[in-house]
């Protein structure tokens, strides 16, 4: 195995994550889509003959997997191995340890690991290349109020008191081994600003919201493979996210989809990005409806999912079946009309006691209900003739 110099790295890692399998898109299932990316994952596997596939969490995206998730986890996992690669992966928040860590002890005779136990962390993987050892330490989702009873006497109430402790004792595990080391963990990790870089998927690691953990808690290993934020990041050249393979939110469009390739020598590492195809892309529109469904400025996003913003001053009726007829895959909408109301600090009575027609308080009255949008030209007229007919027949009475 060697860089664009010809010299000698060392053992190659795919780092790949929160695969989260079974995930719909706005009821959409996602499992085709998925199985795409996944070919072209094991298509890498096979073309850069990489040795290790590691997969840091969030598996599945439940924990009652249907049958079709297992059978597409199940395939990739076999199709990883007769590419030449052996696998080491993880438990996430969103799976259940224990179904996904089913019969793992025998999947790792085959050289699939599946480390979902909390005792599993400090005793690794140990695999070789021509530069002798590397110990893959995969660290499950260890959730605290369900393993501080397994250390009496330890503080262990957040997540990142858990995973400090958890890195101590791999540290003390690798000063007896020697060799090289590679960690996979899912957390939130500092230098990541979850505000931008998480999305709707992401749930909270604890109830109470962010558990940040320090980037120094990873300290003492040559690679950490960190999951749970959906979008790739590098804090630090030996510690990076790889994202998900697969986009699963508006809040993740445009952000690109791929794996880490590292490749772990002895003395020095070479860190790579690999793309991965996006079935179908996600785009946001904003403008009229009329617009969105005329402009041929958007005729390149007609085979996109498509989350629409409406800016018309009144919101169009039946507007997702309209806009449907054009973007096919258009899944959400919203209206955020472009003229906003600004308040004169009075209250809705004090402006129908001071409007002097029929029509003012009927348009201060739809200016109420719609957040200070007023009737349109149409709607103006209509009022009109209504009222109009109205005095004629009190005329007539």
């Amino acid at each position: 195995m060697s860089v664009g110099d010809g010299s000698v790295i060392g053992m190659k890692i795919l780092h790949t994550s929160d695969w989260h399998i079974g995930r719909t898109f706005h009821t959409h299932s996602t499992l085709e889509h998925l199985g795409l990316v996944l070919d072209a994952l094991v298509a890498v596997v096979a073309e850069r003959g990489v040795d290790v596939v590691a997969v840091a969490g969030d598996v599945f995206d439940s924990a009652m997997p249907s049958k079709e998730s297992y059978a597409l986890l199940a395939d990739t996992l076999r199709r990883l191995k007769e590419a030449g690669a052996s696998v080491v992966m993880t438990s996430g928040n969103h799976d259940s340890a224990t179904r996904l860590g089913f019969q793992s002890e025998w999947a790792a005779l085959a050289g699939i690991h599946i480390v979902t136990r909390p005792e599993q962390y400090a005793s690794p993987i140990t695999l070789a290349d021509e530069h002798g050892p590397v110990h893959f330490y995969g660290i499950p989702y260890l959730e605290p109020a369900l393993i501080r009873h397994l250390h009496p006497g330890v503080m262990l109430k957040t997540h990142e008191q858990v995973l400090d402790f958890a890195m101590t004792r791999i540290r003390n595990d690798l000063v007896g081994r020697g060799g090289r080391s590679v960690v996979l963990a899912h957390c939130f990790a500092a230098g990541v600003t979850p505000a931008t870089e998480s999305s709707d998927v992401e749930r909270d690691i604890t109830a109470g919201g962010l558990d940040v953990v320090p980037l120094s808690v990873f300290d003492g290993c040559d690679y950490t493979a960190l999951g749970h934020i959906h979008g790739r990041a590098t804090l630090t050249p030996r510690v990076r996210y790889s994202g998900a393979p697969l986009h699963y939110s508006f809040a993740e469009a445009g952000k690109p989809r791929g794996a880490w390739l590292v490749e772990l020598g002895a003395d020095a590492s070479a860190v790579e990005w690999v793309d991965l195809p996006v079935p179908r892309r996600l785009v946001v529109l904003t403008g009229d409806l009329a617009d969105l469904l005329a402009d041929e400025a958007f005729a390149d996003n007609e085979g996109d999912w498509v989350k629409a913003i409406l800016t018309d001053q009144v919101r169009p009726l039946d507007a997702m079946r309209a806009l449907q007829t054009r973007f096919a895959h258009a899944v959400t909408l919203e209206h955020r009309p472009t003229i906003t109301f600004e308040a004169d600090g009075s209250t809705y009575a004090e402006r129908i006691r001071a409007a002097t027609s029929d029509p003012e308080i009927v348009a201060g009255f739809l200016s109420f209900v719609r957040n200070g949008v007023g009737p349109s030209e149409f709607e103006r007229a209509l009022v009109a003739e209504l009222l109009n007919e109205q005095n004629a027949k009190k005329a007539n009475a």
